[in-house]
């Protein structure tokens, strides 16, 4: 009996300290989780890290521990520490009062959104709308979020909604009114971007919307105004001055376009990015505008650098590929209006045994209206005039251009017309002038032609 008394009791002991252990335990975590929550409280933040990672090595799936280290790491802006937390929480704890759900689910929203993960993002701010059906703020993030998925029609719902819960939100009425603008809504656009400036002057960005629905209207003047007050947000600056540069481009004022698209480069913070490609893009057309070739392929090599295929960049390279070893191009292409004007007088002397009669400078390059040369001035021989067009501008010549050409050689009376053209002819230009008055010259004939002129 003794034996089996001393093995029962024995047992029991055994068991009771078991129990004491886990009691023990039991109240230990909680304490051992409040010094965390202390030192949170306290602004010890590495001494809270360092308690909470000591508790979690002991049990991973004290999810309410990963809840306080992640809170640790956000107060220390360790976000992407905290995110791979706050993960951890969100699929694995239940919420039932340890964890305040709904702000837990605006920071898990937030920081979804700065890791780039829109989708998740979105599902938060859907569950905030259920639990807080009355805060624009849900509906507004919601909706910046369906912008994303390129869902415009549900994002433009969820504006409405935020204006609807807070008629002073000035971030939905911006957002609201450029989804109208990209629908070509710009009445109503300019209405909400106009109150979004009205609640909120400050908020430089809004200036940019309200040029952009302004130069769709061809207020290039007004558009202008506002761009240029944009230009003190340091995240719309550099577009700004693209679209200052594009709207100075539209009435034909290339050096203010020019010094635009100059100041949009030298802002840039990545050259890889579209703005600065886009920045050189237009630059490059000024130079090309104005004739400074050497200067546009600069700017298009730099281009074609990050990108290959940006729009028609290699094409341009390679049209002007040969302008290095061609000094008689390089000098059509890039003098200056008059030595151009007089060029082309010279080519048509030395070339076409031709006198010019008349000049005129045209957008395009050199119009000419010319007679043969005539050595034997005793001879009384009726003049016979030929109208000669140089164009040296990026476009080819279409069949528009030669048709009115032909029309006026033969309204006038003329003998016959040339076009020279740097950039070639379209195929339907080509087909109209088989068989009328005009002679067309490519960029090959050209450069044989110029070297005949000794040019």
């Amino acid at each position: 009996m003794n034996v089996i008394t001393t093995a029962i009791v024995a047992f029991l002991v055994a068991v009771i300290i078991i129990a004491l252990i886990f009691i023990v335990k039991s109240f230990a975590t909680p304490k051992k989780l409040g010094s965390v929550q202390k030192f949170i409280k306290e602004g010890k933040f590495q001494a809270a890290e360092k308690a909470a990672k000591g508790l979690l090595a002991k049990n991973p799936r004290d999810y309410l521990t990963h809840y306080w280290l992640g809170k640790a790491y956000l107060a220390q802006k360790k976000d992407d520490l905290a995110f791979m937390e706050f993960k951890t929480v969100n699929e694995n704890a239940i919420f039932n009062g340890d964890i305040p759900e709904v702000s837990f689910r605006h920071t898990m929203a937030q920081l979804y959104q700065k890791f780039n993960d829109n989708t998740n993002a979105l599902k938060e701010y859907m569950l905030l709308i259920k639990r807080e059906p009355d805060n624009a703020e849900n509906y507004y993030n919601a909706g910046v979020c369906t912008e994303k998925e390129n869902r415009l029609g549900n994002a433009m719902v969820l504006y409405q909604k935020a204006i609807a819960l807070n008629k002073r939100h000035s971030k939905a009425h911006t957002a609201l009114g450029y989804l109208l603008l990209r629908s070509e809504q710009f009445e109503a656009a300019l209405a909400e971007i106009k109150l979004a400036i009205k609640l909120n002057p400050d908020d430089f960005s809004n200036y940019y919307y309200l040029g952009k629905v302004l130069k769709e209207q061809r207020d290039y003047s007004s558009a202008i105004k506002a761009f240029e007050k944009s230009e003190r947000s340091n995240e719309f600056r550099q577009r700004a001055l693209i679209e200052t540069g594009s709207c100075y481009m539209e009435v034909d004022q290339t050096a203010n376009a020019q010094e635009h698209f100059q100041r949009a480069v030298q802002c840039s913070k990545d050259d890889s990015s579209q703005e600065t490609l886009y920045a050189r893009y237009f630059l490059a057309n000024c130079y090309e505008k104005t004739h400074s070739i050497e200067k546009a392929v600069e700017q298009w090599n730099k281009i074609y650098l990050y990108n290959k295929k940006f729009r028609d960049v290699a094409s341009k390279l390679e049209e002007y590929r040969d302008i290095q070893s061609n000094d008689s191009l390089k000098e059509y292409l890039t003098s200056s209006q008059q030595a151009f004007t007089e060029l082309c007088m010279k080519t048509a002397e030395k070339a076409y045994n031709l006198v010019a009669q008349k000049s005129e400078t045209k957008p395009y390059g050199c119009r000419l209206l010319c007679t043969e040369e005539n050595k034997d001035s005793w001879k009384n021989v009726r003049k016979q005039f030929f109208l000669i067009e140089f164009h040296r501008d990026s476009d080819a010549v279409d069949e528009s251009k030669v048709r009115q050409f032909v029309e006026e050689i033969k309204t006038q009376g003329y003998y016959k017309g040339m076009i020279f053209s740097s950039s070639g002819f379209s195929t339907l230009a080509t087909q109209f002038a088989e068989s009328r008055p005009v002679t067309l010259i490519n960029r090959e004939k050209l450069e044989i032609v110029l070297s005949k002129a000794g040019i």
